[in-house]
């Protein structure tokens, strides 16, 4: 099946664009695209079917794990469909008993540097953060102070240690800037324990087993589907008979067609990067601007990593983090063109990255290729009328001529650890 995700009508070829094309001498002219550094990294996997089927070990499900709130009006509430991401209750078909969880939730708000929960004390509710940055600190083999983890916006924790009544803390959970959750008492949990038998019966496996909040409930096999963007070029009888600059008109529209392609990619949200990097490939930064500690960090989570790809302000805020700490990044040249680098692996910008209107972004980090269970895009060879590979164009409708140009493509994650995400990068350059 061929899903069409973006539908346009392109521009038409107007006549006088024609004739100047056709009398005036000169290079081709240049397009407005980007580089698009992802479909020059990634490797292109010819699919014959229309369908691509990845097999892979079992593992953790891509995505999974975030809880989703609303936020009507400052105040905060769960998406009960959500709380399915949530040990407790994942498997959990009854729609009722989710939305009766969600308005059991309490708000609590916690100032910068305030301790949420403490270790050796009691495990008395389930958290979710719905807003804010959490440190996760145990205690190391010789009493020193360790930084496990970072946990932000809809990460949770306490699923097994609520439901044991003897369950202490083994770790502390410290604010790291305003942070607001949503917490479930023991209390409220054991009551609608006793209104639902299948939450009772997980509640006591969660008791007795050892039980992963990321655990993978999905089959190792995945197929992706060949998605399509298309436009439509209308060229007037006029401009076609006298000056015939179809041609490059068409390549114009390809370009348009990529450039959409590229954004594909990374944002849609069915196989978008960004909405299909597992959860445990998905870090936050320390402090919120991209630091290199951040990025070794998430170098850490993959071997092969081959380069790294962030919007443009986000290399530059990684730049001002390298000045501030005295140190100077190396230079890697691609493709002709010399990148910053950090650990031999080139930064590479990609405009198609979203920044959020707070000033944040992502960068991503990923390996490549079939042979390496990487990253790999997917497309269709030797189509009917293709004029690039994975782009056809045909005429269609009567009167003027119009060209049907429509490009297939998708992209898949062979592994979970080809691909990571390092998310609420901090671009906006501060004060001082």
């Amino acid at each position: 099946m061929i899903t069409p995700v973006h539908s346009g009508t392109g521009p038409s070829l107007p006549v006088a664009v024609a004739r100047n094309l056709a009398t005036a001498a000169g290079p081709v002219p240049p397009t407005r695209g980007s580089d698009r550094w992802l479909l020059r990294r990634l490797p292109w996997v010819d699919v014959t079917a229309g369908r691509y089927r990845a097999n892979g070990r079992p593992g953790e499900r891509a995505g999974a794990g975030r809880v989703a709130f609303y936020d009507t009006l400052g105040e905060v509430e769960a998406v009960p469909a959500s709380l399915r991401e949530v040990a407790l209750f994942r498997g959990c078909t009854d729609s009722d008993l989710l939305a009766t969880v969600a308005g059991c939730l309490v708000p609590e708000e916690f100032a910068p540097g305030d301790v949420i929960v403490s270790a050796g004390r009691p495990a008395e509710a389930l958290f979710l953060i719905a807003q804010g940055k959490v440190a996760k600190i145990g205690a190391g083999r010789y009493g020193n102070r360790t930084n496990l983890d970072i946990l932000a916006d809809g990460d949770h924790f306490g699923s097994e240690p609520v439901t044991d009544p003897r369950g202490n803390w083994e770790y502390t959970m410290k604010a790291l800037t305003p942070v607001t959750t949503l917490t479930l008492t023991r209390t409220d949990l054991q009551r609608l324990a006793k209104l639902s038998r299948p939450l009772r019966e997980q509640v006591e496996r969660l008791r007795h087993e050892s039980t992963c909040d990321s655990c993978d409930d999905e089959p190792s096999t995945r197929e992706y589907e060949l998605s399509a963007t298309q436009a439509v070029l209308r060229v007037p009888a006029r401009a076609y008979d006298l000056y015939r600059q179809t041609g490059r008109w068409l390549r114009l529209t390809v370009e348009t067609l990529r450039e959409r392609q590229e954004h594909e990619l990374l944002n849609n949200p069915r196989f978008g990067l960004l909405h299909n990097a597992a959860q445990n490939q998905r870090v936050h930064t320390r402090s919120g601007p991209p630091a290199p500690d951040d990025l070794d960090e998430l170098l850490a989570r993959r071997h092969d990593t081959e380069f790294f790809l962030a919007h443009p302000r986000a290399i530059a805020a990684f730049g001002r983090e390298c000045s501030a700490r005295g140190i100077a990044p190396a230079t890697l040249e691609v493709d002709g063109k010399p990148f910053p680098a950090w650990r031999g692996l080139p930064l590479l910008p990609c405009d198609k990255i979203p920044v959020s209107w707070q000033g944040t972004s992502s960068i991503l980090a990923m390996r490549t290729g079939e042979r390496n269970r990487g990253v790999v895009g997917l497309r269709r060879r030797r189509i009917p009328d293709e004029i690039e590979p994975g782009v056809s164009a045909r005429l269609s409708g009567a009167g003027e001529r119009s060209y049907l140009v429509v490009a297939y493509y998708s992209v898949a994650v062979l592994a979970p650890d080809a691909l990571g995400v390092l998310e609420n990068v901090e671009i906006a350059h501060g004060n001082g």
